[in-house]
């Protein structure tokens, strides 16, 4: 790619790099993919860090795209990625600002410019996660300093997916008091509201609805028998059963911060068309990897936006027995993808969609970026359209994979 001269850059700087654009530039030789469609031959105009114009006009421009897709940034709605930088092994925990600095590089170069990290509230610990109450205040105050940090132009938008465990005590208080600080401090309004995502991971229901798939993946993570594994899942059910009347709790809270716009709720692993009633009438808008079809049609139905997994969609189908995200996508019932786990499952989920011929390319990347910016109601990007953050990602195809080769993100005005 060409830098361009001092002149066309203008007076914000007498030069520029990929990750610090000016305000103003124009970026040609592009194969746009917008809302509609792929404009070949393209110029994204960018104007005040926004988007001015997306056309084929034959005017100068700043940077040549080399013929490559231009996608507007990726927006993922649940990653769970920072914990495992956090501690890539059992045990080995490394600093926190250590892991948000690594899992940016990470972020970048699966093309995501916009990341909401899942922070478990949670008193069910795991010795491969690190998962608690603790840790998910840490991962918090990581991410705040992070983005507070002076930086003009910032890599990635860091925001929090606050996932609350409706059946622990320590995790409702501890989200509790973290919100009523934010929400005193302005941190969390009805324009700028939390995203919390409440979850039960009771055996037998949701995402493990399927007691056998859970005992064996105890047993093979815990290196224990299968009898021994069964007697660990009868005791977790049983104390998670006595804990019935916080899920009430939890979810009448929920109920009433979603009612005041101050929090934007996701509903965890629903699996029925009743979950899905209930996940409405508390004010829930999002069904976050629903484990039947039934479920993610009702959601449908109601007009919530449904979130899937892009590893669910690369493997071909769910790790745990659950529906497959690529059957709801060819049914259209798939609003947005979330990495879950793995950052470029993102990228590589919408071409593996395109190429099966699931969805126009255009439509597949509309589940990472629109459609998944309109699930934590982000309406200032996710689109190659007027006035829009000029967040910008240029893919070239390798191997039928796709090869993140330059992103180009707007400065911060939040």
């Amino acid at each position: 790619m060409t830098a361009p001269t001092t002149a066309q850059a203008g007076s914000v700087r007498s030069g520029w790099a990929l990750d610090c654009p000016p305000d103003d530039y124009v970026l040609g030789g592009v194969r746009a993919i917008t809302p509609d469609g792929i404009l070949d031959g393209a110029r994204v105009v960018v104007r005040g860090g926004r988007i001015a114009a997306v056309d084929t006009g034959r005017g100068a421009v700043d940077v040549d795209g080399g013929g490559a897709y231009c996608l507007p940034g990726l927006v993922d709605v649940h990653s769970d990625g920072l914990e495992k930088e956090r501690m890539p092994r059992p045990g080995a925990e490394l600093p926190w600002e250590f892991a948000v600095m690594s899992f940016e590089g990470k972020l970048r170069a699966a093309g995501i410019t916009t990341v909401f990290h899942g922070a478990s509230f949670s008193d069910r610990e795991t010795a491969t996660t690190g998962r608690s109450v603790h840790a998910a205040l840490e991962l918090c105050e990581a991410v705040e300093n992070w983005s507070e940090r002076p930086e003009t132009v910032r890599l990635v938008d860091h925001r929090i997916l606050h996932r609350l465990d409706v059946r622990s005590r320590s995790g409702l208080d501890a989200l509790e008091g973290h919100m009523t600080a934010r929400i005193d401090a302005g941190v969390f309004t009805s324009r700028t509201p939390a995203v919390i995502s409440h979850e039960d991971h009771t055996p037998g229901i949701g995402q493990y609805a399927d007691r056998a798939f859970y005992e064996r993946y105890v047993a093979g993570l815990r290196g224990i028998s299968a009898e021994q594994a069964r007697e660990v899942v009868d005791e977790v059910a049983r104390t998670r059963e006595g804990n019935i009347g916080i899920r009430d709790e939890a979810m009448d809270w929920l109920a009433q911060h979603s009612g005041t716009g101050i929090a934007r709720v996701f509903g965890h692993d629903p699996e029925s068309a009743v979950e899905i009633a209930d996940l409405a009438r508390r004010g829930g808008g999002v069904a976050e990897f629903p484990t039947t079809l039934e479920a993610a049609r009702e959601a449908r139905a109601r007009g919530m936006s449904v979130v899937m997994g892009g590893p669910n969609v690369l493997r071909g189908g769910s790790h745990s027995g659950n529906v497959s995200a690529g059957e709801l996508a060819a049914e259209g019932l798939v609003t947005a993808l979330a990495s879950d786990y793995l950052p470029s499952s993102l990228l590589g989920a919408v071409f593996t969609l395109a190429r099966s011929e699931v969805l126009p390319l255009h439509r597949a990347v509309s589940l990472v970026t629109a459609g998944a910016a309109e699930a934590v109601g982000l309406h200032d990007r996710g689109a190659l359209a007027e006035g829009q953050r000029a967040d910008l990602v240029l893919v070239s195809p390798r191997h039928d994979s796709p090869v993140v080769r330059a992103v180009l993100r707007a400065a911060d005005t939040r």
